[in-house]
């Protein structure tokens, strides 16, 4: 439990002032730290009651936020300047550590007590004499679950939001768990945090251990793992590993926002994300399912980024050019567009003409050389649209086949299965993909999916992942016009396996032809997924695998927007394992996050007419897609 010193009243500039620390208690008594920035004239603070913006973070009220930086900027702004910003703007701005988190008290348990301490801050907030009664809440991952969280509750005067990169929508399949596996960026997440929550000799303890070697000796448990000096850290984060199964632990308001869709609250929500964000599938159901209700205005925004990057040009070793960022293009700045969105729904300003209520990047369409960064010029364009997905979708489906082909023709009826050996010990290496939180062991975005000693697990050096025994690849047939693939993408795999338990993954790439700049042409990963057995059934019963039996199961890799050009190729890779993202089931139907056995699993893909396996693509016409229009910023 941390002790601050009583709040104090400190002048940041002669028009705004700060009052910091002050400890607002929660409902058992537990105090949470909050600053509160207020406008002021020649120092003395103004009494006139105004809308508030708060944010709720885990990162540090204090701290510098790595994601608030703008187009030209050297490093991210404080957050002393954002509120500066928006208190001179005509808002007093709240921002407030979490439970257990810097000048809070309590202990930290990842998500779990964001609901009910967000509920009481409101119910503070709107009771101080300088509230005039609204709020709007603001913030990138943890701080958009934070919002997602107390909003779920109904909190009174909450009056608009603006949700980038999180806020759950289903934390079992999108965050925490997806397609039954768990997501190993909440180990380096815990790993990376805790050192921030503990005494120096515990801290010093945490950093003398070698995370990417601990990586090697999973599972982890009690006592054994690299954050076992950091006790709350690791049972959190063990609990969320071993918690496999769909049960009422993960309906839980700040895991769940599904669960509330038709009591969440009608106020205008802003949502962001990024088609190589941890958070696309979050993103788009929520944005999907609080559609419908004219009372709830919406905006969603989908940008080519990595995880609250909004303003680069980049996402691993591709570029996206200049066109990529927010800034510039859904206003002059990310300060803008959130100062537009609560003045006009805090302050009733006019708002910006004619703004669509989708807004995403297509990418591709790039020169497909290497820049002077050395990246891949892969492009892109914004577009606009009414709803999502978009209108005039075309699911098309393409089969695989025996020759290793992805084709629309139907599959022969004698064609012969697809079998490999998947060994635990030896799992296919993560090449980028939708990732966050995760270094110093892996890192999202996109890249040639080739094996190389900067990613994690890699072992046949220069080779592509599609060499190895253990992944399955099917390719189109050289493109002979563009095609555009926007939405959501699913997989249906007809399979069998020799083991009682095992994962099937499924990941989508756009193939590049040779090139002066790329002689063996480039694989470049667009979205993946996985799908663990022994739910094949129910998320909420796991069964164990009859060996040899043949089932089905449906892979849903997070939604994407690529222009695969004419030219290239689609291809798909089939396998079983993508460590470190997803953790590696050992094949022997052990509890979840507890499996020390390792057992080699012979894994069969059907692709017969009569147990046919696809890969389904939205498909949109070139032609039908909507440039984005300029809006007349202010």
């Amino acid at each position: 439990m941390n002790i601050l010193a009583p709040s104090r009243l400190e002048a940041i500039a002669d028009d705004v002032l700060v009052e910091r620390d002050i400890m607002v208690s929660m409902r058992d008594g537990i105090r949470l730290a909050t600053d509160v920035y207020r406008p002021a004239k020649d120092g003395v603070l103004v009494a006139t009651p105004l809308p508030a913006i708060m944010e709720r973070t885990p990162y540090g009220k204090t701290q510098r936020s790595r994601s608030e930086i703008e187009v030209g900027m050297d490093r991210p702004m404080t957050r002393e300047e954002v509120a500066l910003y928006f208190v001179r703007a005509g808002y007093v701005v709240i921002y407030q550590d979490c439970r257990g988190r810097y000048g809070s008290e309590g202990e930290f348990s990842k998500y779990i007590s964001e609901a009910a301490d967000g509920y009481d801050t409101a119910e503070w907030l709107v009771a101080q004499d300088w509230s005039d009664g609204r709020f709007g809440t603001m913030g990138l991952s943890y701080a958009a679950h934070t919002q997602a969280a107390l909003a779920c509750l109904n909190p009174r005067g909450l009056s608009c939001m603006v949700m980038d990169s999180g806020g759950f929508s289903n934390a079992y399949q999108c965050g925490i768990r997806q397609g039954g596996a768990f997501e190993l960026k909440q180990a380096t997440w815990a790993y990376n945090n805790a050192k921030e929550a503990v005494d120096d000799q515990a801290r010093a303890a945490i950093e003398a251990e070698d995370l990417r070697a601990w990586f090697k000796a999973m599972p982890w448990r009690e006592g054994v793992s690299p954050v076992r000096a950091a006790p709350e850290y690791e049972a959190y984060l063990l609990d969320q590993w071993r918690s496999g199964t769909f049960d009422d632990s993960w309906r839980r308001v700040g895991l769940y926002m599904e669960g509330y869709y038709d009591t969440f609250p009608e106020i205008p929500v802003a949502m962001m994300s990024s088609w190589y964000d941890a958070y696309v599938k979050s993103t788009l159901d929520n944005y999907k399912g609080l559609s419908g209700n004219a009372k709830r205005p919406l905006s969603l925004i989908m940008g080519p980024w990595l995880h609250g990057n909004r303003n680069s040009t980049f996402a691993g070793d591709i570029s996206f050019g200049a066109k990529a960022p927010l800034g510039g293009h859904m206003a002059p700045s990310w300060l803008e567009f959130r100062r537009n969105w609560f003045d006009h729904w805090l302050k009733g300003a006019p708002a910006i003409a004619a703004e669509p209520s989708v807004r995403y990047f297509l990418m591709g369409g790039g020169t497909g050389t290497r820049n002077a960064e050395g990246r891949l010029d892969h492009g892109g364009d914004w577009h606009e649209a009414a709803e999502w997905p978009l209108p005039g979708t075309d699911y098309r489906k393409l089969y695989l086949d025996q020759r290793g082909h992805l084709s629309e023709s139907q599959p022969a009826a004698d064609a012969p299965p697809f079998i490999y050996d998947f060994d635990p010990a030896n799992p296919v290496p993560t090449i980028g993909g939708s990732l966050t939180s995760g270094q110093p062991v892996f890192e999202g975005g996109g890249f040639d999916q080739r094996e190389a000693d900067r990613f994690f697990g890699c072992s046949n050096l220069g080779l592509p992942l599609s060499a190895r025994a253990d992944v399955l690849s099917f390719e189109t047939e050289l493109l002979e016009e563009d095609l555009a693939v926007v939405g959501p993408i699913t997989i249906d795999l007809h399979v069998a396996s020799s083991a009682l338990d095992t994962d099937f993954t499924a990941k989508l790439i756009d193939v590049y032809p040779p090139s002066k700049d790329y002689p063996a042409g480039y694989a470049l990963n667009i979205t993946d997924g996985i799908f663990r057995c022994r739910y094949r059934n129910s998320f909420e019963s796991p069964e164990p695998l009859t060996p040899g039996e043949t089932f089905q199961i449906t892979i849903e890799p997070f939604a994407t927007a690529n222009l695969f050009r004419k030219g290239h190729r689609i291809r798909l890779d089939v396998s079983s394992s993508n460590f470190p993202k997803y953790d590696v089931n050992p094949n022997t139907y052990a509890p979840e996050g507890t499996g020390r056995v390792k057992e080699i699993a012979r894994n069969t893909v059907f692709a017969d007419a009569a147990r046919p396996s696809a890969l389904i693509l939205p498909v949109v016409p070139v032609g039908a897609l909507t440039p984005l229009r300029k809006t007349n910023q202010r």
